[in-house]
């Protein structure tokens, strides 16, 4: 006798979530609905970070933008929430994706940047930290690994709610 039902609501989330993956990773330069939170993330994480130094300041920009969704689906693992934290690990890859084209852009320095109040004081991060590492040469090397990372969390992230699901079934 099924104990529990199907819940096809979830099960359709997660075909949309494996839809969106594909749609993400196949064209990282299209702007999104996410992008727009990573955003707010990125410019929050310079500002937290900005009390440690320079250096860590402008890494603080990438580092909240992946604390953000990387806290909220550690708490959702924390609560056995599985489906949950496999659909915000999505949102993690994501991120890779954009940390990636910034990466890449770090020598040509094409892509607009965020400036207060309209100045043109804006720091390209990456520019920035990889000249200061010594790695500036590798930027296309280092974007392609840290994009790779990007497919390699989203791929989790579906098969984690492929099993999640699965597990839900078996447990029905």
């Amino acid at each position: 006798m099924l104990k529990n039902k199907i819940d096809y609501l979830k099960f359709g989330f997660a075909v949309v979530l494996v839809i969106y993956g594909a749609i993400i990773a196949r064209d990282v330069t299209v702007y999104r609905f996410l992008d727009r939170v990573d955003l707010v993330s990125h410019e929050a994480g310079h500002l937290l970070f900005r009390w440690f130094g320079e250096f860590l300041m402008v890494l603080g920009g990438t580092l909240g933008q992946l604390i953000v969704p990387a806290g909220i689906t550690l708490y959702f693992y924390a609560r056995r929430e599985f489906y949950s934290s496999a659909v915000t690990l999505l949102w993690v890859g994501q991120n890779f994706f954009n940390i990636s084209i910034y990466i890449r852009d770090a020598q040509a320095m094409a892509l607009p940047l965020v400036t207060v109040g309209g100045g043109r004081d804006a720091i390209h991060d990456w520019n920035y930290l990889l000249r200061a590492a010594g790695l500036l040469r590798w930027d296309q090397t280092m974007g392609s690994l840290v994009y790779g990372l990007g497919i390699f969390i989203i791929l989790t992230s579906v098969e984690d709610t492929k099993w999640t699901l699965f597990l839900c079934l078996l447990s029905s």
